[in-house]
């Protein structure tokens, strides 16, 4: 008797702890437990069709004249939440690409509708006053507008709200797009 009544004391142990583990978790004792299959997908790149883009000079450009340095906006129009990455490329408005010269790290950053994203161009730049002049002996450029774009988000022409984008030398140093807004 003794015997049999230990046996049956550790089957009523092990059914109250299975009864108390299928509690917890939802798992019926003797069924397996199956790897999750839900994923969280992240929400797809911005279409161009989705920002709405606006510029403005910034509030501490380098030293000259000029725009000097620029801050790009991006906003969302769409009623869905979009993602952008990455460096932009800036073209004049004559066609003349800018080399990029991207700072800092890319990271995607989700942009919710209504949302804003910004990145931060900053020129070699106009000397002198008037025509001006490029240190480096090259004419200056100016264009009226700009074309922005950002990886599988599309290109975007944008002028500037208070002037032209005034440059040297064709090239641009960027920051990655960002929900944090440069100054």
């Amino acid at each position: 008797m003794r015997h049999s009544n230990g046996i049956r004391r550790a089957a009523l142990a092990t059914t109250a702890v299975t009864a108390v583990a299928a509690a917890v978790t939802g798992i019926l004792p003797g069924t397996a437990m199956a790897a999750s299959t839900t994923t969280s997908t992240p929400p797809p790149a911005c279409p161009a069709s989705a920002l709405q883009v606006s510029a403005w000079q910034a509030a501490h450009p380098p030293v000259g004249t000029g725009t000097g340095a620029a801050i790009v906006q991006f906003t969302n129009v769409s009623q869905k939440t979009c993602v952008l990455k990455g460096y932009p490329t800036v073209t004049g408005a004559d066609n003349t690409p800018l080399k990029v010269t991207p700072t800092g790290k890319a990271a995607a950053v989700t942009v919710r509708p209504q949302g804003k994203a910004w990145v931060k161009l900053t020129f070699v730049q106009v000397q002198g006053e008037g025509d001006g002049y490029c240190v480096s002996g090259n004419t200056p450029a100016a264009y009226p507008t700009m074309v922005i774009g950002l990886p599988n988000s599309g290109k975007h022409q944008v002028a500037l709200k208070d002037g032209w984008w005034a440059q040297c030398d064709n090239k641009v140093t960027a920051t990655p797009v960002s929900t944090v807004k440069p100054s």
